[in-house]
């Protein structure tokens, strides 16, 4: 669990309501319904037109990795990395063979498939690279989904503020109706603005910092699979590793 995560957006939450507070207002106007629905749906619609269905579900998942970020497999790699390559040194590339039952890892058991079957490490560095550009771009897509989001929502903050206005100019003659109009015009621009910056802009940020460690990941196993494939000395490959540190 990532409770700085957590705990920033309640500390954000907490320093505009507590705000609101000392300002001598009531939470209660800040809650607006209305002002909630055009700016939320609003910036749904927008997104899910411009990135498609499948983006945007993926960037949905992925929202999850802000509170229960990918496990950090490290040291665990490690270990992993100087077994292989001092297995495939001792007895051959084939008994690699035994270790892919316990890899869970689509990727990882991918290279040791290729290391096994013999493949040139040439060939098994052009395949990885394809698989790396892939699995980046695809990531890429669904996080920024919500970089759109925090770049749509302000102005649509604003529509949803000049229908509030409209409201406010069709009822003057009713002296009872302007406050509600009045309300929705300026929270649907509070609405707007500070999911962009609170939520949607923040998750972005972080979603492609998780992304980028996992290609950076990625592009180190591709190096250590290439140097065992080539038959480097297992200090070699343990260098290949923490030169990614």
């Amino acid at each position: 669990m990532d409770w700085a995560s957590l705990g920033g957006l309640a500390l954000a939450l907490a320093g505009i309501l507590a705000g609101q507070l000392l300002e001598g207002g009531h939470i209660d106007s800040l809650v607006q319904p209305a002002a909630f629905t055009i700016v939320v749906i609003g910036t749904v619609g927008a997104v899910l037109l411009q990135s498609g269905t499948r983006s945007f579900v993926r960037g949905v998942a992925m929202a999850r990795w802000i509170v229960i970020p990918p496990e950090d497999k490290t040291l665990t790699l490690v270990h992993d990395i100087t077994l292989w390559s001092a297995t495939a040194r001792r007895e051959g590339l084939l008994t690699l063979e035994r270790f892919l039952d316990d890899i869970k890892d689509e990727f990882t058991a991918k290279g040791l498939r290729l290391i096994i079957d013999g493949v040139d490490p040439y060939k098994i560095r052009e395949i990885l690279d394809v698989d790396v550009s892939t699995y980046e771009r695809r990531e890429r897509q669904g996080a920024k989904i919500w970089e759109s989001a925090g770049g749509y929502s302000p102005t649509i903050g604003i529509l949803g503020a000049v229908l509030g206005l409209i409201h406010v100019m069709e009822n003057l003659t009713d002296p009872g109706k302007l406050g509600g109009g009045i309300a929705v015009a300026f929270v649907a621009t509070i609405y707007g603005v500070g999911f962009a910056n609170l939520v949607f802009l923040p998750v972005a940020n972080k979603l492609k910092t998780i992304i980028g460690d996992e290609v950076r990941r990625r592009e180190m196993l591709t190096d250590v699979f290439c140097s065992i494939a080539n038959g480097d000395n297992a200090r070699v490959v343990e260098e290949r590793h923490l030169a990614y540190k």
